[in-house]
């Protein structure tokens, strides 16, 4: 693929722009600088280049692991908060990556990006059951009674059926673990109120077979190179 070819694939600008950028000389692969739009590389093992100093790999599709901060809204038009897109680069937001699912404002942890169409279909869909861990935080000390509450399943004011945690154990006197397969609005919150409690804090730690790692910084991002791994 040319190398200008390869920059508009990844983001970086309409294609006169892409072209401009490798001919002032401001792409590097392999640590030489490639003035040549024209020159061609293989992408099939994922080109690592940089881009005036930007270091990048090439993905065909995007899809990148974010440690969401408290105070950002998933929303793609976001209103009282900034856009969780405002802490990727501006490639990835000319990609048009989109979350998989959201978050709240006031919650952090793991959140799933992508541009691609399937897979954040398949990722949405409740057939698919991926399961969702959450570290929650609650205002009042948990009982195993309140545990035992939502793995029964509780019933929350929009639905008469009752919804139900797929697991849950207690992690302290306040801090338990849950995972749902399901994905209603403010469900944590709601279940947690549900049983008598509150939730005052609410974490995402891991979706699927993919865990948010102890390193990486809150507003930070990584490449996931292996979409199947949240199947797993």
């Amino acid at each position: 693929m040319r190398l200008s070819q390869i920059l508009f694939s990844q983001g970086f600008g309409a294609r006169r722009e892409c072209e401009g950028l490798v001919a002032h000389g401001l792409v590097k692969v392999a640590g030489e600088v490639i003035d040549d739009p024209q020159a061609e590389f293989d992408v099939s093992q994922g080109l690592a280049f940089e881009v005036d100093g930007l270091p990048w790999v090439y993905h065909e599709k995007a899809l990148v692991m974010l440690h969401k901060p408290a105070g950002y809204e998933c929303s793609l038009k976001p209103s009282a908060w900034p856009g969780v897109h405002t802490l990727l680069p501006l490639p990835l937001r000319r990609r048009g990556v989109q979350p998989v699912g959201r978050l709240d404002q006031d919650t952090t942890g793991l959140l799933l990006l992508t541009d691609d169409g399937p897979l954040l279909h398949k990722l949405t869909s409740p057939k698919h059951h991926v399961p969702k861990v959450y570290e929650v935080t609650a205002r009042h000390p948990l009982s195993q009674q309140q545990v035992d509450r939502l793995l029964a399943g509780v019933v929350l004011d929009d639905d008469p059926r009752p919804v139900k945690a797929d697991a849950a154990e207690l992690t302290g006197e306040t801090t338990l673990r849950l995972t749902l397969v399901q994905g209603k609005y403010h469900q944590v919150k709601r279940m947690l109120a549900a049983v008598g409690n509150r939730c005052e804090q609410l974490h995402r730690s891991r979706v699927g077979g993919l865990v948010l790692p102890h390193d990486l910084p809150a507003g930070k991002w990584l490449w996931v190179d292996d979409p199947s791994a949240i199947f797993r």
